[in-house]
């Protein structure tokens, strides 16, 4: 595994390629906030730029094509500013740009080769596709194998490996498949697999494979019952994966911790939002995407130090 850059987080910079809404909360919105409150400095490359996200009933704005992007680090790379600990990606929805991050990430991987890139391979969900299937080759084949930390939702997961999850076992197989393709720390954020503690739960499931101080290699599977609350938020994944970074860098060879931390800080967030949203809404309507918009700045105290609320059980663990 990649060494992490300096035990403090404040000396840490983070390059964050995704999108960006004036309104509300998504993309970059989503992961820049919660990153500096806990130290990192985060540069962001908007991969679009519209009015708020697209489950409003109105959205305008600006799509980066990958040679806008190009250009963008092109101006980092001539003032010898592209030195990064770790990289952020989430969705993006054209093959050329992708490409584009890709070439990115092996030369800002070439300058530092402790560099961590933390992916989030934004396809789909339940079953279907919302990029074009042009980018599932890209994902597989170029983006996935650079990646450290990979944050695949089932479906996502079941689409890098061609393999089906229906039992807890199939799960953590495909975990061991994408760990072949080039990642060592892997979480699928959400499963339609049955909770332990009923169906209000939601199962996410975690793999870690570090090498530990003495040179012996370690593994550690994990899985998480999270609490559901019946609403649609938008950017929670894109907050998923910016505290996972954060949170693995303090403690990068304890899955377990650093997960029980980011869905804590995740299960405070949407608590807050909902009960606010309730609120606004009035008792029997259901909240518009506006008051639905995740209550970020509001939840500051609780990201910087989340009351663990969701606890991992240790599935596997080994050294070796």
């Amino acid at each position: 595994m990649p060494s992490l850059c300096v035990s403090e987080p404040e000396s840490c910079r983070v390059l964050s390629i995704q999108s960006h809404v004036v309104r509300g909360y998504v993309g970059n919105k989503s992961a820049t906030f919660p990153l500096q409150v806990l130290g990192f400095e985060v540069d962001s490359i908007n991969s679009v730029q519209f009015s708020n996200h697209t489950g409003y009933a109105h959205w305008k704005g600006q799509v980066l094509t990958a040679e806008e992007l190009n250009v963008l680090y092109e101006g980092i790379k001539l003032n010898k500013v592209n030195h990064y600990d770790y990289i952020l990606t989430g969705y993006s929805r054209d093959t050329s740009f992708l490409e584009m991050v890709v070439d990115i990430i092996q030369e800002l991987k070439k300058a530092n080769p402790s560099l961590v890139y933390v992916c989030d391979p934004v396809m789909g969900d339940h079953g279907a596709m919302y990029v074009p299937e042009d980018l599932l080759p890209v994902y597989r084949d170029r983006v996935v194998p650079l990646a450290d930390i990979l944050t695949p939702n089932q479906f996502e997961a079941e689409l890098l490996t061609g393999r089906k999850i229906t039992t807890e076992e199939d799960a953590v197989e495909v975990m061991d498949l994408l760990h072949q393709m080039g990642p060592e720390t892997v979480v699928l954020t959400s499963t339609d697999l049955p909770s332990k503690h009923g169906d209000q739960f939601l199962v996410a499931l975690g793999s870690q494979k570090t090498v530990k101080p003495d040179g012996t290699n370690a593994t550690q599977k994990i899985c998480m019952d999270i609490p559901k609350v019946d609403a649609v938020f938008v950017g929670t994944g894109d907050l998923f994966a910016a505290m996972l970074l954060a949170w693995t860098h303090h403690h990068p060879r304890d899955l377990k911790a650093a997960c029980e931390r980011t869905v804590s800080v995740m299960h405070h967030v949407i608590k807050r939002t909902i009960n606010y949203a309730n609120e606004m809404a009035g008792p029997g309507k259901r909240p518009s995407p506006a008051q639905l918009e995740l209550r970020m700045v509001q939840s500051k105290a609780d990201i910087e130090n989340p009351a663990i609320v969701v606890e991992a059980r240790v599935l596997h663990q080994s050294s070796h």
